[in-house]
């Protein structure tokens, strides 16, 4: 009788610790206390156009219930977006566990003000927490809502420009402007400010038609906010066209096995013949090297460095000009066809080379087929290269003066003969050096612009 109270007990004991474990189970998961998870993105500073956004929102224990998202600005409310989630099954077993959507927000169609709105995302799920309304996830997001586009005109009237050649405009934006510059077709040109830590917004730009874009593009002025509103204007430019040289180039075997060690270190595929290591050098030896000179315009300094006229190599024959089409033949077969993008200029081998201008050194280093080159920044978007050099007589990062030496000439890179290949670039694209050995072109075309702000 006595084992029998006892199991009987036991059993009891049992039942009411089950009972237990139940009701304990049952109250934790229908008053679980675990708020949903929502990820909205973007998260945009500014809303300056219609804007879409993606939200993700889950609750994997009692499941979603509702949803909102609301935009708020000045005492006004919007709902963007509302959506209910129904109770399915049993404990809502069933019931929605993640929902992902996109929403859009048009600052126009809601008639929004410029400044500050509010989006806030609420989500609830089916917990029966705080006097059954559920547990609650709210991200709120700020925004500065500006719909205007910044302003940009054109400060300097005699623009006039040649293939290939430079131009400087003089324009001024508004104050909200965080970026501007010159497009010519799809070609950005960097705007700099013309006057350091001027508050009137004033800036120049030097840009150029390159001579192998063709038709002439249309050319206008632009300039971005930090919304990302963008505005374009157009201005007075005129355009002088240009015929440039034709030169047939013969490529020799003598020439291929002179110059091919020089670069035995390039990826040539196996088997490939002395031409065809020529080829793959002269086509994409070359565009790799562009590349390297026009992201050196990221280097340029805000402020002019240079001053008059740029100095030329001393006693120098002009062996090749700016533009020439080179046409190239190999055993009386033409092969390929390059744009020469510089002058070169020959003297005595080893001709002491000097900074055609004030400034600072961005590349000191070998380059393809520019062999030893030094680049010279002169300030907002302004520099100067100098290739095929023996010797390099500077380095990377030191200030230079105009008329200084900075190496000697030489025939490294694809160079045939000792001489010097001499570039401009303005923002990163190459134009007619001559114009800038010309002080009259310079005052002319640059000082007299400057002048007018009281820009050295």
């Amino acid at each position: 009788m006595g084992n029998r109270k006892k199991a009987s007990l036991f059993l009891t004991i049992g039942i009411i610790l089950f009972v237990l474990v139940v009701l304990s189970w049952f109250v934790f998961s229908i008053f679980e206390g675990e708020s949903p998870r929502v990820i909205l993105s973007p998260r945009p500073e500014y809303l300056s156009e219609t804007r879409k956004f993606s939200l993700s929102a889950s609750d994997m224990k009692r499941g979603l219930r509702d949803l909102t998202v609301v935009l708020s600005q000045e005492g006004r409310r919007f709902e963007i977006l509302k959506k209910s989630f129904p109770f399915t099954g049993l404990f809502n077993r069933e019931g929605t566990r993640s929902y992902h959507t996109e929403f859009s927000v048009d600052p126009s169609q809601l008639n929004l003000s410029q400044g500050r709105a509010d989006l806030a995302v609420r989500v609830w799920d089916y917990s029966r927490r705080r006097g059954g309304d559920g547990n609650m996830t709210v991200v709120h997001h700020k925004m500065i809502v500006d719909t205007i586009p910044p302003a940009i005109r054109a400060v300097s009237r005699l623009n006039y420009i040649t293939v290939g050649g430079t131009c400087l405009v003089v324009y001024q934006t508004s104050s909200d402007a965080v970026e501007s510059g010159i497009f010519v077709g799809d070609l950005f040109f960097k705007g700099y400010p013309a006057i350091e830590n001027s508050q009137e917004g004033y800036h120049v730009c030097y840009f150029t038609v390159p001579p192998t874009m063709l038709p002439i593009p249309e050319i206008s002025l632009g300039a971005v906010d930090r919304a990302g509103n963008s505005s374009r204007t157009g201005f007075y430019y005129h355009i002088r066209r240009k015929r440039f040289r034709t030169v047939r180039m013969n490529i020799t075997d003598r020439f291929l096995q002179r110059v091919l060690p020089r670069f035995s270190s390039y990826g040539f595929d196996p088997g490939s013949s002395d031409i065809d290591k020529f080829l793959k050098i002269n086509r994409q030896m070359r565009k790799e090297n562009a590349r390297t000179f026009f992201l050196l315009k990221d280097k340029s300094g805000l402020s002019q460095l240079w001053k008059g006229r740029f100095l030329r190599l001393k006693n120098a024959a002009t062996m090749a000009g700016f533009g020439d089409r080179r046409l190239y033949y190999y055993h009386g077969k033409k092969i390929d066809e390059q744009v020469h993008m510089g002058v070169d200029l020959a003297s005595l081998a080893n001709s002491q080379v000097r900074a055609a201008n004030n400034g600072r050194v961005i590349y000191a280093d070998r380059l393809g087929i520019y062999g030893n080159t030094v680049v010279i920044d002169h300030g907002q978007g302004v520099a100067s290269a100098y290739s095929h050099l023996s010797r390099i007589s500077v380095e990377n990062g030191q200030e230079v003066v105009r008329g200084s030496e900075i190496g000697l000439t030489g025939q490294s890179g694809l160079a045939g003969g000792d001489h010097l290949h001499f570039a401009i670039l303005v923002n990163g694209r190459f134009v007619d050096p001559v114009e800038w050995w010309d002080g009259h072109w310079i005052e002319d075309n640059i000082n007299k612009k400057l002048a007018r702000l009281g820009s050295p």
